[in-house]
């Protein structure tokens, strides 16, 4: 065995079983659509000087969302009720009551010089942790003055875990001269201790060490909280110090389980889609690729193990969605594997080896997938820096699917093809690899050599009339956000019998009511949510659920506010912008302005016409729709690159042949390639639209609408506008690729 197939091998074990052990031993957390999880109310209250007025709630509500990512639970939900009350669901929450405690106190930090022992007449008196009393002096920093807290290990001599508090600002210049005033007491005397009050509780009072001075104080604006805390309590403690403290006190007024928001029956059918999709992309390869289409397939396995376990791994919320945008994942992982093949198929009519010509074509992928790699690792990169929530999670997501993508197909399918190429048996019977022969599709297209290209400005202006189109839905018709967004009402019944939340939801369904999100309360009610109810559309929904469970009770009717915040969906903006300037700007750097331009605006238009299609439609836009929005981003651009990668490699000089002729024949060489993956694409999509319920119909619809439009942008979008801007300004030509090392790129 040669030794870089060995080198291969022994990295796809390293991998491969502690992904497998991962994958058996972890269970992941499942989210509140696929399991239920805690229900927490909150209502906010009145303080000296502040009223817990619709503005207060919204800021306590900020503060709410820093604790729960403190927490480790993802993807929660919180949402304003009312003017006063806050709504929490934190799936995957194994102590609701601890979650409860955290969430609910105000978490109002200062330290304070200790006077000394409490005597008659002193001013403030709070017990030390061991209960015997101290008289404490005004506050001499508060926690706005803290930068930042981390649970650590105690260092040696100290019980249990520590908390470590960094001070910020002016904060580092008072800690110092507090501890300097402090150190002037005499060793034993109370006076030599600084108190940190939480809530009105001294949770430590620690003696200042001998070796300090008086006078000298603790420099470096920093200190370490101890009080033989356990790992969870410090944990706990560090939340609430660094999360902040509430505007206004809060009260927990009810706190329950809730079930999941999808029935057993959406949750079974979105996973034999799911199934569906998988193994017919899986009879697409075997058919069209043979035995490269077997390498590709068992690497796509691999592909899926490694990425579960990396996702459990990493402790992410596994949400119907989110499962779905992972099978999706799936068939984007196909391309690389498609596009070694096609050519590898090309090499093969040149040097008749079958083991050459795939060596070549790994090798003249390798630049594409780069870029490939790096246009995508931006744009998840600063998704994951500069917003929050959901949008972060994608984030994350996206960044672990290229990576394992890029392992999947140049190591794991690499070592498998390679080594069934050098089979004799192989050799002998070239046709069985599935590279002997071009394809019906590359075959056809070399018949005919269309000049595909040659009226690129008409079809700039047909997409321009198509981007016109879409604009005109949003203006027309206006966006239908869902309660995501705009909040909308929550309304809970008590039925005469018991009633399944499936029974209920399809109840709801048969009454006209879809797409409403119906789910258990904990109490042997049901609770209904959506975005635009109004009294008549509760009134038939009481109806029906009375009409199938003997009687319905109206039990409660609150207005609610978004679970995607304003700050969110503003850092979700933001973090889309500047994703696409450093794409724009990583593409100019590797194929000219020219080229990056036509990507973005190409990329723009798509997002466009998707937003016009659910305008038109009068499909709702909620974080569903937002994630797929995100998945269509990545997949666009990556397409441009595929084509702009190949005009680099045959673009030497300016002087070469006409542009128009070369994108086109670039466009023509790479059809092969986007044909096939994006059959294997549409195919799981559309299982998953057929199949998978109405849970999942406009996730599939946005990415069905988005990967067909997206193909179709790169040929009348970016290409005709980078020929027409190289018209205008003749830049200088693309750096001509390396000999040997051409490529067709790829999308991961």
């Amino acid at each position: 065995m040669p030794r870089s197939v060995m080198v291969r091998a022994l990295l796809a074990l390293a991998v491969l079983v502690p992904s497998i052990w991962s994958a058996v031993t972890l269970r992941p957390t499942l989210g509140l659509d696929l399991r239920g999880g805690t229900q927490i109310v909150l209502e906010t209250r009145d303080a000296p000087g502040t009223v817990a007025d619709a503005a207060a709630t919204d800021r306590v509500l900020g503060v709410l969302r820093d604790r729960v990512d403190g927490l480790g639970v993802a993807e929660p939900s919180l949402s304003r009720s009312g003017e006063r009350r806050i709504v929490v669901e934190l799936p995957g929450v194994q102590d609701p009551a601890e979650a409860a405690d955290v969430l609910g106190r105000t978490a109002q930090l200062t330290i304070h010089p200790v006077l000394g022992a409490a005597s008659p007449g002193t001013a403030r008196i709070l017990p030390d942790e061991d209960g015997a009393a101290l008289a404490l002096g005004p506050p001499a920093l508060a926690g706005e003055d803290v930068s930042g807290a981390r649970a650590s290990t105690g260092t040696p001599g100290v019980i249990g875990s520590v908390v470590d508090v960094a001070f910020a600002g002016e904060g580092r210049q008072r800690w110092q001269q507090l501890t300097a005033q402090a150190a002037c007491a005499p060793a034993g005397d109370p006076a030599r201790r600084i108190a940190i009050v939480l809530d009105d509780r001294v949770i430590s009072s620690p003696q200042l060490d001998p070796s300090i001075g008086c006078g000298a104080g603790i420099p470096g604006g920093s200190t370490q909280i101890t009080g033989s805390f356990s790992r969870e309590q410090a944990g706990d403690l560090a939340v609430l110090i660094s999360g902040g403290a509430l505007p206004v006190p809060v009260e927990i007024i009810e706190q329950r389980t809730v079930g999941p928001t999808l029935g057993a029956a959406a949750i079974e059918a979105s996973a034999v889609a799911a199934a569906i999709g998988v193994a017919l992309t899986g009879v697409f390869l075997l058919t069209v690729y043979r035995l490269v289409g077997l390498a590709a397939v068992l690497a796509l396995a691999a592909y899926v193990v490694i990425s579960y376990a990396g996702l459990t791994a990493l402790g992410a919320t596994l949400t119907l969605p989110g499962l779905a945008g992972f099978v999706l994942a799936i068939g984007m992982a196909v391309d690389a594997n498609v596009l070694v093949a096609e050519r590898a198929r090309e090499e093969y009519q040149r040097v008749r080896r079958l083991d050459r010509a795939t060596e070549i074509g790994y090798r003249s992928a390798l630049p594409a997938v780069a870029d490939s790699a790096v246009t995508t690792l931006l744009a998840a990169g600063l998704l994951f820096g500069l917003a929050s929530g959901p949008v972060r999670g994608f984030g994350v997501t996206l960044t672990l699917g290229v990576l394992v993508s890029l392992f999947s197909a140049l190591v794991l399918s690499r070592m498998l093809t390679i080594w069934l190429v050098r089979r004799q048996w192989i050799r002998k019977r070239p046709a069985w690899s599935g590279l002997a022969s071009l394809g019906p599709v590359r075959t056809w297209l070399g018949r005919r050599d269309p000049d595909l290209l040659r009226r690129h400005r008409r079809l700039l202006v047909c997409s321009a009339i198509v981007v016109l189109l879409a604009l005109a839905g949003v203006v027309a018709r206006g966006l239908e956000f869902g309660v995501e967004f705009t909040g909308g009402r929550a309304v809970e019944f008590s039925t005469a019998r018991p009633m399944e939340p499936e029974a209920a939801r399809e109840a709801v369904a048969d009454a006209g009511f879809p797409t409403l999100a119906v789910q258990a309360t904990g109490t042997g009610g049901l609770s209904v949510r959506s975005g635009d109810l109004t009294d008549e559309d509760i009134a038939a929904v009481r109806g029906a659920l009375a009409d199938a469970a003997g009687g319905a009770e109206l039990l409660r009717d609150e207005r609610i506010g978004p679970s995607l915040g304003e700050e969110l969906r503003h850092g979700a903006l933001i973090a889309l912008g500047v994703a696409l300037a450093a794409q724009l700007i990583y593409l100019a750097v590797r194929f000219r302005w020219v080229f990056s331009v036509g990507a973005v605006v190409a990329l723009m238009a798509n997002v466009t016409v998707v937003v016009g299609v659910f305008a038109w439609w009068g499909r709702p836009v909620d974080g569903v729709f937002l994630a797929a929005l995100l998945t269509v981003i990545g997949y666009t651009v990556n397409d441009s690159v595929v084509v702009f990668d190949r005009v680099r490699e045959g673009w030497t000089t300016e002087h070469g042949p006409a542009l128009r002729r070369l994108v086109g024949a670039a466009v023509l060489a790479t059809l092969p390639r986007t044909v096939n993956t994006g059959v294997s694409t549409l195919v799981i999509l559309a299982a998953l639209l057929v199949l998978g319920g109405d849970t999942l119909v406009d996730f599939a619809l946005a990415l069905l609408v988005g990967i067909v439009v997206g193909t179709a942008s790169t040929i009348s979008v970016a290409a005709p506008l980078a020929i027409e801007l190289q018209r205008r300004r003749r830049p200088p030509a693309p750096r001509r690729a390396a000999a040997r090392r051409r490529s067709t790129g790829a999308v991961l």
